[in-house]
């Protein structure tokens, strides 16, 4: 059974051209390397009311040890840390997934 990351974040205020280049020229790619394949990345404009974070970003893999190898690993704390410097209020949860939609 495969498992999702699921991860929640704010752009920083003044970030958002930076943080829009370093997704679609690095983040992407990098994640994809490692083994992780991104399955979808959203934008809400209600959650900001809520306090909740804005964006919600989630990856596959193929089970528990490959997750468990990517999110040890130093290159996910180097590609973690880079996402830090443009974003904030960052939360992440790994869920088991049948490849149905999760909350």
């Amino acid at each position: 059974m495969s498992v999702m990351l699921i991860m929640h974040w704010d752009v920083k205020e003044g970030k958002d051209s930076d943080y829009f280049e370093f997704i679609v020229r690095e983040w992407a790619t990098q994640t994809n390397r490692m083994g992780l394949t991104m399955v979808g990345l959203w934008l809400s404009i209600y959650n900001r009311n809520m306090g909740e974070p804005r964006i919600r970003a989630e990856a596959l893999a193929e089970d528990v040890s490959t997750m468990r190898r990517i999110l040890e690993s130093p290159e996910w704390t180097r590609m973690k840390d880079k996402l830090l410097n443009y974003v904030e209020n960052y939360q992440q949860k790994v869920v088991r997934t049948n490849g149905e939609w999760q909350l």
